[in-house]
C-alpha cells in the first residue's frame, strides 16, 4: 500500500482511510465498470423479453456488440485493468462469470421465443458456453491487448459480421 500511495501522491495512511486493504482499493476501482455491464445486461435482457411477451414483437434489436460500443470502449482504462489485474481478487474469473450470466439469461429467453413460434435449434448447455465463450472472448480481446479505439472498432465490426447472422440463426429471426 505504501508504494501505490506513493504512485498516487498519498502516504499509506491516507490510503488506508479510503480502502482496508489493496483488494478493497482494487474493488473500488473496477466496480463501477463491472456496475456497467451489470446494469447493461439486466436492461438488454428485460427490453427482449418485454418486447416479446408484451409487444409480440419478434424483432432483433441489439447485441453485445452494442454494449461494446457504449459501455466498454468507451471506458477501455477500466476494463483493462479489471482483465488484467484481477488475478487474486473476487473478478478473477470475470469474463468466465460474464460468460455464465450470459449463457443463463439466454436460457431463460429462448422458452418465451419459442412460445412465439420461433423455430429455434436445440441447443446444450454446453453448446451455448462454448458460443458465449468465443463470443466474449472475441469482444474482449481488444482491451486486454489495448488496441486503439480506431482499431477496436474495425475489430468490432468484424466480430458483428462474423457472429450476429450465427446468433440470429440460432434464435430464428
Amino acid at each position: 500500500m505504501r508504494r501505490v500511495g506513493e504512485r498516487c501522491g498519498f502516504t499509506a495512511a491516507g490510503l488506508y482511510r479510503h480502502c482496508r486493504d489493496k483488494e478493497d482499493l482494487f474493488d473500488q476501482l473496477v466496480a463501477p465498470a463491472v456496475e456497467r455491464i451489470n446494469a447493461w445486461m439486466d436492461a438488454h435482457l428485460t427490453k427482449y423479453l418485454a418486447a416479446v411477451q408484451e409487444k409480440g414483437n419478434l424483432q432483433w434489436q441489439d447485441s453485445w456488440v452494442d454494449m461494446m460500443r457504449e459501455i466498454v470502449y468507451p471506458h477501455m482504462d477500466d476494463y483493462h485493468l479489471l482483465l488484467t489485474c484481477s488475478s487474486g481478487t473476487k473478478y478473477e474469473n470475470f469474463l468466465h462469470d460474464l460468460t455464465q450470466t450470459a449463457q443463463e439469461q439466454t436460457f431463460q429467453y429462448l422458452p418465451v421465443l419459442r412460445e412465439k413460434g420461433l423455430t429455434i435449434r436445440a441447443i446444450s448447455p454446453t453448446e451455448m458456453h462454448l458460443l458465449f465463450s468465443a463470443y466474449v472472448t472475441a469482444l474482449f480481446e481488444p482491451v486486454i491487448h489495448r488496441y486503439t479505439l480506431e482499431e477496436s472498432m474495425r475489430c468490432l465490426e468484424t466480430v458483428e459480421a462474423f457472429f450476429l447472422p450465427g446468433w440470429k440463426a440460432l434464435f430464428g429471426f
